[in-house]
């Protein structure tokens, strides 16, 4: 096998896989609290070491001749920094300002709960007082948060009748009194954690929470992190780098094509 179509072959998957994740980021660029996604590529020199020291055929050490000079789809990473914030003077709207997230009692289509974490902080107050998500799911206490606590007793209830206030702290007012806490917690180790659906993460084997050092803003909402004019640009290239690798396909072929119809006849 021709090494270079081999290589350039590699190189379309990688710009392929760079353009799913920029057209996911595009496709949620005006969604609230959604955090860019990028992609990585590990080169054959990347991999020498790695290869080299690989032991898992029959704990025998791989030989370098069987590395392949092309590129190795690497891993995808989150860009958790902040996004703009945005007023709206909806009550039941709120921003973080750091690094953290608010915890949610998310239940699946089987009735399955568990807690996701989200910074899309755009919540309802539904007839019974409960603060929601858009999409019906509880939004937990900082107790529920803190202890991972799905218990009923630790979603957020309020008096639908009054008006509330929430300070910096996520305290919340009702009659001039304290009647809770917005749930607001930080990852120990945000390798730990996995985008679920838009803009939700959960936490996977390993992972544990942490008490956040933020402020909670009401009447704000988070705005994604996804720079639409930079990703363009990245569209860009990532479509100059697949044709580049396309006519390197198409220039071996040709130079096949001469070797077998034309020199291979003399």
């Amino acid at each position: 096998m021709v090494k270079g179509l081999y290589t350039a072959y590699t190189g379309m998957v990688n710009q392929m896989n760079r353009l799913d994740v920029l057209t996911n980021d595009l496709a949620n660029s005006a969604t609230i609290g959604f955090k860019k996604e990028g992609a990585t590529t590990q080169s054959f020199d990347s991999m020498y070491s790695y290869r080299i020291k690989d032991s898992s055929s029959y704990f025998l050490d791989q030989q370098l001749g069987k590395v392949s000079l092309g590129a190795k789809i690497g891993e995808n990473y989150t860009d958790y920094s902040q996004g703009s914030l945005t007023e709206t003077e909806n009550d039941t709207d709120f921003a973080i300002g750091g690094s953290g997230f608010f915890a949610i009692a998310f239940t699946n289509k089987n009735g399955e709960s568990s807690i996701k974490y989200t910074r899309d902080g755009q919540f309802v107050l539904d007839s019974d007082g409960y603060l929601r998500t858009k999409d019906g799911d509880y939004v937990l206490n900082q107790n529920g948060a803190s202890n991972s606590n799905l218990s009923r007793n630790n979603y957020i209830r309020l008096d639908p009748a009054q008006p509330f206030t929430v300070d910096t702290s996520g305290n919340i007012y009702q009659n001039e009194r304290s009647v809770g806490k917005i749930g607001v917690v930080d990852i120990q180790d945000y390798r730990y954690l996995e985008h679920y659906g838009e803009n939700m993460y959960q936490l996977v084997d390993g992972g544990a929470v942490k008490d956040a050092e933020v402020e909670v803003y009401q009447g704000v909402v988070e705005q994604s992190n996804v720079n639409v004019v930079s990703e363009m640009v990245e569209m860009i290239t990532v479509s100059r780098a697949y044709e580049s690798n396309q006519k390197v396909i198409q220039a071996i072929d040709e130079t096949l094509d001469k070797a077998v119809n034309q020199i291979g006849r003399l």
